[in-house]
């Protein structure tokens, strides 16, 4: 058996739960080597799941998923193998970013996390006053020890004019990055996030602006300069869309897309074994459902493979079965 997840994510124009089940029934309950080469691209997550289901069958939970490999069959086909690891092998272990509330709330919430040993922190801004935002950040800064790295997430909430002025305070400040500071779907948008990545020294991350091969190609021949925060379960095939971004040089923050474990260990795998810059992840999200069993690994200052690996899918399945 297999195991594979659609999370789709509300916002972000990706397709329905509905449309997803709907086409899982139309499969009538078998895939074949000829389904997954005729799966609807307007069902991205879609694909992502049966293709993960299909590896997942074929390579075992163990083995790394980095690149499609093929076995003869005897009728002269094909045999998916299952995906093999080409590195040396996985990190040990990669840092996690720990999600920080907006407001003033923030502060106290920073301290814990320190004190649990985070130094990787992502604080959502954008939810209120900007000049009671900017005071906050000098708080926040004091607050954070040496050396520690903090990104901005503003979720498409400012004008060019907002962002500027944030940008302009970000400049003497130790910011990791200030993530999708214009909405993808504002007026100008790509010619606006161009200019303020040219304008001023703090990176600038892409977020929602990121769904799918079709917005990364679009990034990427456009010379963006900046981050790339990639979910990989929002990619039908995250793995040409990896190595596009490898043969580009380019920075990449591995995020999650609220999946259960199934979703997440497809994911968290991807992240192990990207070859790139290795920056903290974007995993620090559980736990998130009512049953702890559908959680991916705890929210730690750091991931282990070893907690990968032990992330079971059928474990997943047999708790909602």
């Amino acid at each position: 058996m297999g195991f594979g997840e659609a999370a789709p994510v509300p916002g972000f124009g990706m397709e329905s739960a509905e449309a997803i089940e709907a086409a899982c029934r139309a499969l009538n309950g078998e895939i074949s080597e000829e389904t997954l080469g005729q799966l609807p691209v307007s069902l991205p997550t879609f694909q992502n799941a049966l293709r993960g289901a299909w590896g997942y069958a074929t390579c075992g939970r163990t083995e790394t998923v980095i690149k499609d490999d093929f076995l003869p069959a005897a009728a002269g086909s094909a045999r998916p193998r299952g995906r093999v690891l080409e590195t040396a092998g996985p990190a040990t272990s990669l840092p996690v970013a720990t999600l920080l509330p907006a407001g003033r709330a923030v502060l106290e919430v920073a301290r814990a996390r320190v004190d649990d040993g985070f130094r990787n922190f992502k604080w959502k801004v954008g939810a209120g006053d900007l000049a009671d935002e900017l005071a906050i950040l000098d708080d926040l800064c004091a607050v954070l020890p040496a050396g520690s790295k903090l990104r901005l997430d503003a979720n498409g909430a400012w004008d060019r004019r907002a962002a500027a002025r944030w940008l302009e305070r970000c400049a003497e400040r130790p910011i990791e990055y200030v993530e999708q500071p214009i909405a993808r779907d504002a007026r100008g948008a790509e010619d606006s996030l161009l200019g303020l990545a040219s304008d001023y020294p703090t990176a600038l991350a892409l977020d929602e602006s990121l769904v799918g091969e079709g917005d990364l190609e679009r990034w990427l021949g456009a010379g963006w300069p900046g981050v790339y925060v990639i979910k990989p379960a929002l990619f039908a095939d995250p793995a040409p869309a990896l190595d596009r971004l490898a043969k580009a040089n380019a920075s990449v923050v591995f995020s999650s897309a609220l999946e259960t474990a199934i979703g997440a260990r497809a994911a968290l795998e991807r992240a192990f074994v990207w070859t790139g810059e290795r920056r903290a992840l974007g995993f620090g999200v559980w736990p998130l459902f009512a049953n702890p069993a559908f959680d991916g690994p705890a929210t730690a200052p750091f991931i282990r493979y070893s907690d990968v690996e032990r992330l079971n899918p059928e474990a997943v399945w047999n708790a909602l079965s």
